[in-house]
């Protein structure tokens, strides 16, 4: 006889990723879900900012599938600023370097 595996061990919800809208209600619920990647919701609230999921009559307003009522556009783009925000505050690699430098070419 196999053993059983629990209930909530190894099992994902794909549910979450096809169709946000039906477990999410707003961008903040999405920003801060604990389980979801950096990547993952962005690419969550990036289909919700399309303009697939555009109201035709109200453009500023949002509605993907699933979606209980229509988000601002506003709220999806602060959400998306918010995960901006929580990046590396310097990121490697340092201040990009020059290959030319402006004041040689005027000098010439």
């Amino acid at each position: 006889m196999r053993p059983t595996p629990a209930q909530h061990d190894n099992v994902f919800d794909f549910n979450s990723l096809l169709h946000p809208g039906t477990v999410f209600t707003h961008p903040r619920d999405v920003v801060s879900h604990p389980n979801l990647s950096l990547a993952e919701k962005r690419a969550i609230l990036a289909s919700w900012a399309s303009d697939a999921s555009a109201i035709a009559s109200c453009p500023a307003l949002r509605a993907p599938d699933g979606l209980k009522a229509p988000v601002h556009i506003d709220d999806i783009l602060e959400a998306l600023r918010a995960l901006d925000d929580s990046g590396p505050r310097h990121p490697p690699g340092g201040k990009p370097m020059r290959l030319r430098s402006s004041e040689r070419r005027a000098a010439a």
